[in-house]
């Protein structure tokens, strides 16, 4: 069962579990740990998408904040400390890595709409969840912070053309990509993070 008020994803997500409870959830036995890592698949990124797939894209980054706040509702400290997977981050610093993800893709955004194939600089994220104010800070903090920004940027990607969306960045990791190729990397992370809590959930029985 998906939290009240959560979008389901259009991915269908079926694991193959077996899961005992504790206090702390004890991993038994996993189908295969790829579907825990990937709930829903790997990332595919074209480099070109149609009007059509920009605008279910966007949808898609329009409800993460919705559907984020959604999966976590009602979980008490002890479930928002639980790892989403053996080794895994926290459920808390799941929810508090997102907006570190897509505030960094917010400013890719404009970096590339206002400058000519501009070279971007990648961040730590394993580093970054280390941080005390992943670890600790209270959900709500980053849910709400993860409304404001998507207001910003859903607004900006909404704004954009065809034309606008062919624009290139350089990746130092991924190379050169487009706004497109871009926006399909940020509508998969915005699925796959909602995806790691709410499975977690049903794994777990928290309803």
């Amino acid at each position: 069962m998906f939290p009240v008020g959560f979008v389901r994803f259009a991915t269908a997500i079926e694991f193959e579990w077996t899961f005992v409870f504790s206090p702390r959830p004890r991993y038994i036995r996993a189908h295969s740990m790829e579907d825990l890592r990937y709930p829903v698949g790997r990332l595919q990124r074209p480099e070109t998408l149609s009007d059509a797939q920009r605008r279910a894209a966007i949808d898609v980054i329009a409800a993460a904040p919705s559907n984020m706040r959604a999966a976590v509702r009602g979980l008490d400290d002890a479930q928002l400390d639980t790892p989403y997977r053996p080794e895994g981050w926290t459920v808390r610093q799941v929810v508090h890595h997102v907006p570190d993800s897509h505030l960094n893709a917010y400013i890719r955004f404009k970096w590339a709409l206002t400058e000519d194939c501009p070279s971007i600089k990648a961040y730590d994220e394993a580093a970054w969840a280390k941080l005390e104010d992943s670890r600790t800070t209270p959900v709500e903090t980053s849910l709400t912070m993860l409304e404001m920004l998507h207001d910003r940027w859903v607004r900006l990607l909404r704004s954009l053309s065809a034309a606008d969306y062919s624009k290139k960045l350089i990746h130092p990791e991924n190379g050169p990509m487009t706004l497109d190729g871009l926006l399909a990397t940020y509508e998969w992370h915005s699925r796959h993070h909602a995806a790691h809590v709410v499975d977690l959930r049903r794994r777990s029985g928290w309803g």
